[in-house]
């Protein structure tokens, strides 16, 4: 087992912010950081609306945390989750974090834990504002993982249109990247600087991987090469 896939995580799910229906897809997704040993939801679980999140606590071994709405319109989920969060980051025994919510709130919270050096994977919908997207080193549709995690039961997933702004995401990561005599780059380099300037991810494009999205793109060609490298070229 690799040194990444022994390191602690911890998923934090603002229960009145997420649909529980992604918890499987989101584990998943999770596990390519490391092992997800703790895993907490937040809520007031009076509420009947968060029901469908009580049903799976024993399933998947979430612990719940109660918080009461003490002002009318208002709770404390958001403040409970992230004096958590610091706690865990300043006793140093978590090295990775997965925030499911599409709440912009969070938005400081994942600043600050990256800025510690520690990977934030942010799990919301597809109106999640997009400081939190952003402020995320990925950010995941978890409808996008749901559909997907359908379709692959059913038949392969299909891909939907590709926005000019991750087009524009890609040309530039390859234009950054170093490149040989013919033009090809690699295309873990080509992804590490898509990464570090966008949390973008290629599940939220119907992909599981990163060269199944280019293969998809006209713009570019594949090279697979001896060395088991893969090599991009963009075309026009």
């Amino acid at each position: 087992m690799s040194e990444a896939h022994n390191l602690n995580i911890a998923l934090l799910i603002d229960a009145d912010n997420a649909s529980p229906a992604g918890i499987d897809p989101v584990l998943t997704v999770l596990a390519e950081l490391g092992q997800v040993n703790i895993r907490r939801a937040y809520g007031n679980w009076r509420k009947t609306s968060l029901k469908g999140w009580i049903d799976r606590m024993h399933r998947y071994g979430i612990e719940p945390s109660q918080q009461f709405d003490l002002t009318k319109g208002k709770n404390a989920t958001d403040m409970k989750m992230t004096i958590d969060a610091m706690d865990m980051l300043y006793r140093g025994r978590v090295q990775g974090f997965g925030i499911m919510s599409s709440d912009s709130d969070f938005m400081p919270l994942a600043m600050r834990i990256r800025q510690d050096g520690y990977p934030v994977y942010g799990f919301g919908g597809a109106k999640t504002p997009e400081a939190f997207r952003e402020a995320c080193t990925r950010f995941i549709d978890v409808n996008a993982l749901i559909k997907a995690e359908k379709e692959e039961k059913a038949e392969p997933a299909k891909s939907g249109p590709l926005d000019d702004d991750l087009l524009h995401l890609l040309f530039d990561a390859y234009n950054a990247s170093k490149r040989d005599e013919q033009g090809y780059a690699k295309l873990s380099e080509v992804g590490q600087r898509a990464g570090n300037r966008s949390s973008f991810d290629t599940r939220n494009y119907g992909y599981s991987r990163l060269i199944d999205l280019i293969e998809s793109i006209a713009n570019f060609a594949v090279e697979r090469r001896e060395n088991g490298q893969i090599y991009v070229k963009r075309l026009r």
